[in-house]
C-alpha cells in the first residue's frame, strides 16, 4: 500500500490528528501563518470538505441513519477526492500541504464505532504517506471541558448513534475516548509526533515549528 512508504514528491505534507478539544486545528493554522510568512507556498485542506461529497454527506448526517460501514466510505470517497484534486497536485508542485486531519481520523473513529481495523486501513490504502504526522494528545476530560465550554456536541460526534448513553455529554466522553485509546495505538504504527495539548498554545507552537522546520528542511 502507497501509506507504507515514503512518497517521492518534492513537496511536503504535514497533518495534524487528535480528538475534538485538542486544539491540532489552532495549531495548524498557527503553524501556516508562519509558513506563509516565512515565504512558504502553503496548500490547505480539511476533513470532509471536498465539493464533491460533503454536501452529501452532511445529508446523511441530518437523517441520523448512518451506520458505521457506509460512514466511513463517504467519508473515504471524500477523502480520495481532495488527495487526488488538491493533495497529490499540490505535492507534485512541490507546494507544503497541511491537512487538518488525514486518513488516521478514519482509522480512529470508525473503529471506536466498531468498524473493523484492517478493513479501514486496506480502505484508504491508496493514501500518500506523510511526511510529518503530528497527533495532539489530550486527556478525554480537558477535550469535554473545552467542548461544553463553547458548544454541544453532534450527534455523530458524540456517538450518540452507538447508544453509547442518551446524555450527550457522557456518551461523547465514552466514544471519544475510545478514540484517543485507537489514536494512542497508532502512535508507534505510523511515527507520530506527539504533542503535548495541554500546555500553553505557545509553548505548543514553539515545539511544533521545531519539528516542522527539521521536516521541510528550513533554515
Amino acid at each position: 500500500m502507497r501509506l507504507n512508504k515514503k512518497h517521492d514528491f518534492p513537496g511536503k505534507l504535514i497533518v495534524v490528528e487528535g480528538v475534538d478539544g485538542s486544539g491540532k486545528s489552532t495549531q495548524l493554522d498557527l503553524l501556516r501563518n508562519w509558513l506563509i510568512s516565512r515565504g512558504q507556498s502553503v496548500i490547505f485542506t480539511e476533513w470532509n470538505s471536498s465539493r464533491l461529497i460533503s454536501k452529501t454527506i452532511k445529508q446523511a448526517k441530518r437523517s441520523n441513519s448512518l451506520i458505521p460501514n457506509t460512514f466511513s466510505l463517504l467519508h473515504a470517497t471524500d477523502f480520495a477526492d481532495r488527495l487526488e484534486n488538491i493533495i497529490i497536485p499540490a505535492l507534485k508542485a512541490g507546494l507544503v500541504v497541511l491537512a487538518d486531519r488525514y486518513c488516521f481520523t478514519a482509522f480512529a473513529r470508525d473503529v471506536a464505532r466498531g468498524v473493523d481495523r484492517e478493513w479501514v486501513r486496506n480502505l484508504y490504502g491508496f493514501s500518500v504517506r506523510p511526511d510529518g504526522a503530528f497527533y495532539f494528545q489530550v486527556p478525554i476530560e480537558v477535550s469535554l471541558a473545552r467542548i461544553a465550554n463553547s458548544r454541544m456536541p453532534g450527534y455523530y460526534e458524540s456517538g450518540m448513534d452507538m447508544g453509547l448513553s442518551s446524555d450527550p455529554m457522557q456518551s461523547f466522553q465514552i466514544f471519544q475516548s475510545r478514540i484517543i485509546n485507537e489514536y494512542n495505538q497508532m502512535v508507534d504504527e505510523y511515527g507520530f509526533y506527539t504533542m503535548p495539548a495541554t500546555q500553553a498554545i505557545h509553548e505548543q507552537q514553539v515545539l511544533f515549528r521545531e519539528h516542522a522546520t527539521k521536516i521541510l528542511n528550513l533554515t
